[in-house]
């Protein structure tokens, strides 16, 4: 068979091009044509090759995961500023056909961020102060106003002499409050770091925006390929704008109801619960749960009665209930549907990985990966044009 190959090898290097070829040559190439086609050796691979290809991607997948970790500090703002930057892809759009330079344009849209946030910060540093200073009396008047209902549940077995000593004492309690003032302080050179990553890295992203698409879409070779990655990031960029600009004015409007029903449930700080329900939504299920509790247990303390106490969770909860399941879908329509299931997982990984940060990326990050999917996935689509 090595003949074979040989004279089959020296009979294609003459029949290419035009050149004029001897009666040797001729003959050559008409036996070469009459040679068997050479065996096609195909490579078996066993059990064991198999076990040892997917050992090797679990390896990779769990040293990626554990560099996702480790480098959380820098990973998290830089996520959250391409999350905002696309968000803001839209206004970015606008602003350049109307004549604003890039940078400028950059500027205007960081800064103006920044300066929502801290509004917000600023807004909230003396209800929060003020809270964190009533911890111990808080703890205390809740174990009193709690004690009563926990008494009537005869399996826990909770007495009054259960909070008078052991981990559930009114001193550990009040040991561990100012445990948690500690962290929370000793945290806050990390996220001053973090935040200053953030801003920088949102700046540089939106005034590279249109050369970083065009980096990204010239690595492709060929044609389809490029418009393919067209397609797919203004995709991601509609999608995350005409999502997060929707449940934003929803979600207003429920801080608004939130803040109207704290205030006429006598709940103290109607303005703080207003905004924790606004920025809550954006965790789909574990955002609600934990707004409804803390609501529940704000009216115990305020109220006497334990119908009138649970009235302003009950009404959060009815409220939250009829926007996620009648006015969201149809604002939005069919368009931005996800599994439930998909992105329950999502939020519980993305908030194992990066806590509560990442429980508010998980959806973003989930719409990018589906909108992904789809676009690569649906064969028709109306091509782009190709940047010049």
């Amino acid at each position: 068979m090595g003949i074979a190959n040989g004279i089959r090898k020296h009979a294609n290097k003459i029949a290419i091009g035009e050149r004029h070829t001897s009666a040797w040559a001729q003959t050559l190439k008409e036996a070469a044509e009459e040679l068997p086609p050479p065996p096609l050796h195909r490579l078996e691979k066993d059990g064991l090759d198999i076990s040892m290809a997917w050992a090797i991607i679990g390896i990779f997948a769990i040293l990626g995961l554990a560099a996702v970790y480790m480098m959380s500090l820098i990973l998290i703002p830089i996520t959250l500023a391409v999350v905002v930057g696309m968000i803001l892809g839209m206004a970015a759009e606008k602003l350049s056909k109307m004549g604003v330079p890039r940078l400028a344009n950059a500027f205007m849209l960081s800064s103006g961020v920044a300066l929502v946030i801290f509004l917000l910060i600023n807004s909230l540093a003396d209800p929060l102060m003020t809270l964190a200073n009533e911890g111990p009396a808080f703890a205390e008047r809740t174990i009193n106003r709690v004690m009563p209902y926990l008494e009537r549940i005869e399996w826990l077995h909770i007495t009054p002499a259960t909070f008078e000593s052991g981990p559930m004492s009114i001193g550990a309690l009040l040991e561990n409050t100012g445990n948690v003032l500690h962290i929370v302080t000793t945290s806050l050179t990390p996220a001053v770091v973090q935040g200053m990553i953030f801003f920088a890295a949102l700046l540089l992203f939106l005034a590279s925006r249109v050369n970083l698409r065009k980096t990204i879409i010239m690595t492709f070779r060929t044609r389809t390929q490029r418009l393919a990655a067209i397609r797919v990031i203004n995709a991601v960029e509609q999608v995350l704008g005409f999502y997060f600009a929707t449940a934003s004015l929803i979600y207003v409007g429920l801080g608004v109801v939130m803040t109207v029903i704290a205030y006429t449930g006598g709940l103290a700080a109607p303005v703080l619960w207003g905004f924790f329900a606004f920025l809550s939504s954006f965790i789909p299920y574990l955002g609600i749960t934990l707004m409804t509790l803390a609501v529940a247990i704000a009216g115990i303390l305020t109220h006497d009665g334990l119908l009138v106490g649970l009235m302003p969770a009950a009404a959060f909860f009815t409220v939250h209930l009829l926007m996620e399941n009648l006015i969201f879908p149809a604002v939005m329509g069919r368009r931005l549907e996800i599994n439930p299931f998909v992105v329950f997982l999502a939020i519980l990984f993305w908030t194992w990985m990066w806590g509560a940060v990442g429980a508010m990326l998980a959806l973003p990050l989930s719409l990018i990966v589906i909108t992904i999917i789809e676009e690569l996935l649906i064969e028709e689509k109306p091509q782009p044009q190709l940047p010049k």
